[in-house]
Formats: C-alpha cells, sequence, structure tokens
C-alpha cells in the first residue's frame, strides 16, 4: 500500500478545497429547518461550492446523482437527495465534497432539526467526539490500525456500535486515496500494517449506529442503514499531519 505523502504546497491546496466544504457545511446547517426538502438543501449546497469557485465532487462521482449527500434519521451515509421535507425532530447527515484545481476536499457533520432526542443528542455527540478524540491521538509512528482500534474502542464506550464496511480514507488528487480507515479493528493486530507520518493527509469519519454495526443499502442502491433499523449519525474532517501532529483543513476559518 502507497500512501501519497504532501508537500507544504500541495497541503495548503487542500486546505483551499476543504475550506470550502465547511463553509457550505455552515451554510447548509443554518437552513435545516422543518419544511426544507432535501432537494432544495442539494440545490443551495451545489450553487454555494460553485460561487466559490468550486465543483461539487460527488456529483457523478461513481455514479452518484447529487452534490450533497442527505442522510435523513435511519440513513447513515449516502443518502440521495429526494422530495423529503425535512421535520421537527429529524435528525440529517450532509456530506459533502469539492474539487478545486485538481484537489479535493471532504467533510461532513450530523444536525438536529429543532428539537430532538435525548438518544439522537447522545448518538450526534458520539459521532463528533469520536473524530476529535481521533483527531486528538494522531501522530507520527501511530499505526492506522491502532487509530482504527482506538475509534472503535471510544464509541463503544458511549454504548453506540461502528458502522461495518465503510471507512475513512486518504485525500489528495483523487477524492479517495490510500490508505482506508475504518473506525472498528477490522483484523489483524493493532500493532500492525502502516505507520501514520508527517505529510499525510486523510479524512476520519466515524459512523454510527446504535445497536448492530452491520449495514444494509437501501432500494435506491446508495443510502446505507444499519439493519437495526434505528436512526445513525456521522462526522467527518479532512486533517493533514503537519510538525507531529494532525491539523484539520476542513474548517470555514
Amino acid at each position: 500500500m502507497a500512501i501519497p505523502l504532501k508537500k507544504p504546497n500541495d497541503i495548503e491546496k487542500l486546505r483551499v478545497a476543504n475550506k470550502i466544504v465547511a463553509k457550505t457545511l455552515n451554510f447548509l446547517k443554518d437552513r435545516c429547518l422543518p419544511g426544507i426538502s432535501l432537494k432544495e438543501l442539494d440545490r443551495l449546497g451545489e450553487e454555494f461550492i460553485r460561487d466559490h469557485g468550486a465543483k461539487p465532487s460527488f456529483k457523478g462521482l461513481y455514479g452518484f446523482p447529487a452534490s450533497v449527500c442527505t442522510s435523513v434519521n435511519q440513513v447513515i451515509i449516502h443518502g440521495i437527495p429526494t422530495d423529503y421535507r425535512l421535520k421537527e425532530g429529524d435528525i440529517i447527515g450532509l456530506d459533502i465534497g469539492t474539487e478545486i484545481d485538481g484537489w479535493y476536499g471532504d467533510a461532513a457533520i450530523t444536525v438536529g432539526v429543532g428539537e430532538i432526542t435525548k438518544k439522537d443528542k447522545e448518538l450526534i455527540d458520539c459521532a463528533k467526539d469520536a473524530l476529535y478524540h481521533a483527531i486528538n491521538i494522531i501522530k507520527p509512528g501511530l499505526r492506522f490500525k491502532e487509530l482504527s482500534y482506538e475509534i472503535e474502542k471510544f464509541i463503544k464506550s458511549r454504548g453506540f456500535a461502528p458502522l461495518h464496511g465503510f471507512c475513512g480514507h486518504g485525500i489528495g488528487r483523487k477524492p479517495h486515496e490510500e490508505p482506508e480507515i475504518p473506525n472498528y479493528l477490522e483484523y489483524g493486530s493493532p500493532k500492525s500494517g502502516p505507520k501514520i507520518k508527517n505529510g499525510m493527509v486523510f479524512c476520519i469519519e466515524p459512523m454510527i449506529c446504535q445497536k448492530s454495526s452491520i449495514p444494509k443499502i437501501l432500494e435506491d442502491k446508495w443510502s446505507v442503514v444499519s439493519e437495526d433499523g434505528l436512526n445513525g449519525s456521522h462526522y467527518e474532517h479532512a486533517i493533514a499531519v503537519v510538525d507531529g501532529k494532525a491539523e484539520i483543513l476542513s474548517l470555514a476559518e
């Protein structure tokens, strides 16, 4: 497995793409209100991305039909925007990719629509907190399997389960590069496999189920749910390893 190392100038170009992702997520978050349709959120997201000089990289990627993944309630990732209108108490995951000057950005959040249940708040907090826990422990010499194992332990400590079969990933001149970074120890020892190095850029994205880690893909061929049929959540940042620690690229400022 060849994990590319990025030069400082490359990382700055990736920062530009990821900053647009973060700004778009902030823009859409404020519009996740009762009555708005998923297609409207997708249209607004695409317009915002293009107005900032980037392209929506998810549109057409592997055949995906939209610019924004809109994953509502039981859908954990890869939800396709439809005419569904958000209701009070829904939770929605927004996952966005951009491309500018041949460099890619990618990040995701899950937000509540109005007042949400205590369980859904805990679910969202688990995804966000697991992400920042991972970012805080990243350092050169840590193995990716160790990182996956630590994310899994954190999620389970909150009483939830990591979605299986999907993972974080490298990012650069392609939207998905090596390595794959599951949110669980897939096989082998945590002390095996490649180590994190300065110059690596990758996306960490905890995907949280309530009971079962086993995924199920719906009839639209994209939307991923847990076989338990319960609500899920998702958070993601693109990070670069710089001077011995993880630096978040997908920040609005």
